[in-house]
């Protein structure tokens, strides 16, 4: 039986979007990792899944999976995929998802841009979460970096150049971090803009990582060097995001496009 599935992507970030909604899908880590091989699969940084929402408010319960299986608790450039996926198949603009991370509301601006509302960075140790009682804001690691989650376990390196980022794959299986991280490496170029490149858990170095992009401008702000509303740019384009002072939730605001569709015969891969 062929599975009907969405090609996507936010900012070059992308994704393999599988709906089960009606019914679920014979879908296992190593069926998901097969999925997602470049080579001998669609190919993909996360699988993401869509169900019907058991929480009140919500319109979709959605699962973020990584390329290697595991499962993940955010990922803010799928969530602006799925918000406009759902808004072009149902015409509902503003879908709120519900996530492991929790409700996220969306909404589509004027020019066809999407904003998650990805709610409020976590930021101490034990809900980043970290293997010991440390100041998130100063890890004990090479590079001083800074912690927080959106959802998933965030690092933040602040740098004056990308020459750390090689370096990512090693930090993201720190024994610090017992769930491993994703690893975000940030250039301050004023309060106001930062560059910015992640290595996702499980995936590597992505072209944009939108819950990193949250969890690098937290970062920043908490050490003093950004504003709390900033411009990220990434290798795949930029973001916009604010840390609200009144609510205390991260907006991140950028595009989702749909690269294909297709079809895919799942007993054909390993599970």
């Amino acid at each position: 039986m062929l599975t009907s599935f969405y090609k996507m992507h936010g900012l070059g970030n992308d994704f393999v979007i599988l709906d089960e909604r009606t019914g679920d899908l014979p879908l296992t880590p190593g069926r998901i990792a097969a999925l997602a091989h470049r080579r001998r699969g669609i190919g993909c940084d996360q699988l993401v899944t869509l169900r019907a929402p058991t929480a009140d408010g919500a319109d979709v319960l959605v699962r973020f999976f990584n390329p290697d299986g595991s499962e993940a608790g955010a990922c803010g450039n799928a969530s602006r995929c799925v918000a406009d996926l759902v808004w072009r198949c149902s015409g509902n603009a503003t879908p709120v998802l519900q996530t492991r991370a929790g409700v996220l509301p969306t909404s589509r601006t004027s020019d066809g841009l999407i904003t998650v509302d990805m709610g409020a960075p976590r930021t101490h140790w034990q809900d980043v979460p970290l293997a010991m009682a440390v100041d998130t804001l100063h890890l004990p690691l090479p590079g001083d970096p800074a912690a927080a989650s959106m959802g998933n376990p965030h690092a933040t390196f602040f740098v004056s150049d990308f020459g750390m980022v090689a370096q990512g794959h090693a930090l993201e299986h720190d024994p610090i971090f017992p769930e491993r991280a994703n690893i975000g490496f940030a250039r301050m170029d004023g309060p106001h803009h930062m560059r910015l490149k992640v290595h996702e858990r499980g995936a590597g170095v992505t072209e944009a990582c939108g819950s990193g992009a949250c969890a690098a401008v937290v970062n920043a702000v908490r050490r003093g060097l950004a504003a709390r509303t900033c411009t990220v740019e990434l290798d795949g384009g930029t973001l916009h995001i604010v840390w609200s002072e009144q609510t205390g939730h991260v907006l991140m605001t950028g595009s989702a496009t749909t690269a294909f569709e297709g079809t895919v015969d799942l007993a054909a891969y390993p599970s």
